[in-house]
């Protein structure tokens, strides 16, 4: 929001107050500002002149050579290359000493040969914006008004003797996008009253009520809606005035319609629109939801496809604007219309915010709109733009207003004790403060039984809770004059809980295995949902969501993940390798939160080593992710074991379920290869676990014992079993036949061939014997081995491969 400090000072005195002051007070209340513009900084000897004469350079195509009067009797010749400069025109010229923004200097010279004494400048060389000069003027020098007074200082008369505040508005203080808005929090930091603009003209005889008929059918979109009618209207360029204060705050000047529109908007926060009476045909205006594929041409002359859930202004038969967003071009004012229909009207947000975000079309109006405007204002606005439209396009006002009005206008109640506002601030504002502070606020309260009752003013509908009251206070109290205390009791050093020295631990681990950290979404589409959920629960999907594809909470971090992994790729990164510590959300209701709980995942894709200058590369594979798993798990101390496992959107054949005990903690796998191709990826394989399971679970204490002084034994055995047979399976019948012995195990071979059965695979393990306080004999081994060939024999049907 920009803020003129001579248009605020229509409504707030602020004499005595420096900008910069001006600007610390507001920054401190709790609106920050981002920046202040001097508008005539670096900037002097800018005047108003006449052109007298023009002529064509005699050496270039291009250039005029005008002679100028600029007020001190004499004539000045200034060779000027702007393609709109005609005799007869009241111009801005930078007469010799001039200095403009950017340190530029005006000195007399010459230009092909002819002598030039200054320069015919543009709003642009003055330093105002491109995007804010009128049309008209974009491209060439800027022509005032014929009884601009030639001579005088022109910074004075385009008001660039002005200072700018850029205030960066959080969401919540949609009150201050406006210059009234501003006025009322300016007027309570300074302690002075605040001075609306005075509404009154002169009212036709004829009714608008005879002129133009209003129905709507959609109340819930549309509860208040207030037409006025202004007939024998001008349209013509805006005084002087209008269109500079206008382009101070960053609105471009069109027509004296439009722009009071616009300057009202920027007055009272409220978004007004403008119809050509005579282009509604049918003189009525009906406000409806429109119908599926409904077809309509904007302003901007782009036909628009709308759908049923957008809000539009009808004349009763076809749309003439999408409300609260963009007018047609089939109502448009032109330079024939002589009579208007004015709107003004409360919209609710959640309709505006979702057709602006769907037809891509983000205005000053449709802002406004989403945030929520004030109910109270929507009247007055309306009766304040017939006032400047009777005043400034010579308009006659139709008595009364055309209004449908369903809206609930009273403010919110908000009840709050003084102590609830210390006990949070934890200080000691007196009650008569606390009064003082409400009253400078222009919140209306009474007091009874120690409590404040409080009517929220609408226009501040950030208001609503005790809590907003507590702020209120603080705020305008002073938040530097809330005393610091140290904390009381034992005090003891500072540091992190054991969950997040583990959780620091696990982005250590991961990021020293190479892969980086990436923070995705929460929020994701309800299709996307649930995809490679580790626990199935219901989803929680948001009651307003931004757009479908943020709708929903996650239950997964792996399609976020894959997602980035394939934009990566897109962009010619071959290898990537990202994880990310984030929470997944599991519905429980509807009375009930969803339970939160923390993974870790992750996802690579491409070369895991490549050491070029060796001559060595080496793809990611199944191992390699399993690898980083082990890993992690070796670090938090825990012992996982892993099944094989079928997961929708991971290959068949290299999937496994990761086991903490009998639960089930995680997964581990390839991306289907369908899923790969839809991504445009190579080989993918991704993990995710569920680390808050891993961390929070107490594990047994550490005990060491005594590397034995023993000799081991080692026999090699090779088994024949079903392909289906896990080897993990065979391993625990190996370690439990062979008792406390086994001290070793090792798969160092799988054969499935030519010289083996179909349904059959040979697999070879290394088996380690040994015993820590004695050296075994052989005959012990033998006893051993036979025990645990028997056992793989019975309990898997195993055979000994010859």
């Amino acid at each position: 929001m920009l803020v003129s400090l001579n248009w605020l000072a229509d409504y707030v005195d602020l004499t005595d107050q420096q900008p910069a002051e001006l600007a610390e007070k507001i920054t401190r209340s709790g609106i920050e500002v981002d920046a202040i513009e001097v508008r005539s900084q670096d900037m002097k000897n800018v005047v108003i002149g006449h052109v007298v004469s023009k002529e064509k350079h005699p050496e270039a195509d291009k250039l005029n050579i005008c002679q100028v009067d600029v007020g001190t009797g004499e004539l000045s010749q200034i060779v000027c290359g702007a393609p709109n400069v005609d005799a007869g025109q009241n111009v801005i010229v930078a007469v010799p000493g001039a200095r403009l923004p950017g340190g530029f200097k005006i000195k007399k010279a010459k230009l092909r040969g002819q002598e030039s004494n200054g320069m015919i400048c543009s709003l642009q060389e003055l330093g105002i914006e491109g995007k804010v000069v009128p049309k008209a003027f974009a491209d060439g020098i800027f022509v005032l008004p014929a009884d601009a007074p030639v001579g005088q200082d022109a910074l004075d008369y385009l008001t660039l003797h002005d200072t700018i505040l850029e205030l960066g508005l959080t969401p919540n203080r949609a009150d201050a996008m406006s210059m009234l808005g501003v006025a009322y929090e300016v007027a309570a930091i300074l302690q002075k009253p605040v001075k609306l603009p005075e509404i009154a003209y002169a009212s036709a005889t004829e009714t608008a009520q005879d002129a133009l008929k209003l129905r709507v059918d959609a109340l819930d979109a549309n509860p208040l809606y207030i037409a006025k009618v202004i007939k024998d209207i001008k349209v013509g360029p805006s005084p002087q005035w209008l269109q500079n204060r206008l382009m101070a705050v960053g609105v471009r000047p069109h027509n004296n319609v439009v722009d009071i529109t616009n300057y009202v908007l920027m007055e009272y926060g409220q978004p007004l629109h403008a119809f050509d009476y005579d282009r509604l045909a049918t003189k009525e205006i009906v406000v409806r939801m429109a119908t599926e594929g409904e077809v309509m041409t904007t302003l901007d002359d782009q036909e628009r496809k709308l759908v049923a859930t957008d809000l539009v202004i009808t004349n009763g038969q076809e749309p003439v604007a999408v409300a609260g967003v963009m007018g047609g071009a089939n109502s448009e004012v032109h330079a024939g219309t002589t009579t208007v229909v004015l709107e003004s009207a409360y919209f609710t947000g959640s309709f505006i915010r979702q057709t602006s975000k769907r037809l891509g079309l983000r205005s000053d109006a449709s802002a406004r709109f989403e945030k929520g405007v004030d109910p109270n204002r929507v009247e007055a606005a309306a009766e304040r733009a017939a006032q400047l439209l009777a005043e400034l396009a010579g308009g006659t006002v139709l008595a009364g207003s055309v209004v449908v009005d369903e809206l609930d206008k009273s403010p919110k109640k908000v009840i709050v004790s003084p102590d609830f506002i210390n006990e949070r601030l934890g200080m000691k504002i007196s009650f008569d403060e606390m009064q003082h502070i409400l009253t400078r606020l222009q919140f209306p309260f009474e007091v009874a039984n120690g409590l404040f009752y409080i009517d929220a003013p609408t226009r501040r509908q950030d208001i609503v809770i005790p809590e907003d009251i507590v702020e209120e206070i603080a705020r305008m109290y002073g938040y530097d004059r809330i005393p610091m205390t140290l904390p009381e009791g034992a005090h003891q050093a500072g540091g992190l809980t054991p969950y997040q020295a583990k959780r620091r631990l696990v982005r250590q681990t991961l990021e020293g295995a190479g892969l980086y950290q990436a923070v995705t979404y929460s929020l994701t589409s309800s299709e996307q949902a649930q995809r490679f959920a580790l626990h199935e629960a219901p989803v929680t999907k948001l009651l307003m969501p931004m757009s479908e594809e943020r709708s929903t909470l996650r239950q997964s971090l792996i399609p976020h993940l894959v997602e980035a992994a394939s934009y990566n790729v897109a962009r010619r990164v071959e290898s990537v390798a990202l994880y990310e510590v984030g929470s997944v959300f599991l519905d429980q209701g509807m009375d009930e939160l969803p339970v939160e709980i923390e993974h870790v995942a992750g996802v690579v894709t491409g070369l895991w080593v490549d050491n070029a200058w060796q001559g060595e590369k080496k793809l990611v594979d199944f191992f390699v992710i399993k690898g980083i798993v082990e890993a992690l798990a070796a670090k938090l101390g825990a012992t996982l074991s892993y099944r094989q496992a079928k997961r929708d959107g991971l290959h068949p054949g290299r999937t496994a379920d990761i086991l903490f005990g009998e639960i089930v903690v995680g997964f581990i796998g390839q991306l289907h290869p369908t899923e790969q191709k839809r991504l445009d990826l190579k080989e993918t394989y991704v993990f995710e676990l569920n680390m808050q399971a891993l961390i929070t679970e107490v594990l047994p204490t550490i005990s060491y014992t005594a590397v034995s002084r023993f000799p081991a034994i080692t026999r090699d055995i090779a088994l024949v079993v079903d392909r289906e047979t896990p080897a993990a399976t065979l391993e625990s019948v190996i370690r439990a036949s062979g008792g406390k012995l086994v001290t070793g195990i090792r798969l160092f071979d799988l054969y499935q061939g030519d010289k083996m059965a179909a349904d059959k695979k040979s697999v070879a393990f290394s088996i380690t014997y040994q015993d820590p306080e004695r050296t075994l004999t052989d005959e012990e081994v033998v006893a051993a081995h036979d025990k645990v060939i028997s056992a793989l024999a019975e309990q898997v049907g195993a055979e000994l491969r010859g």
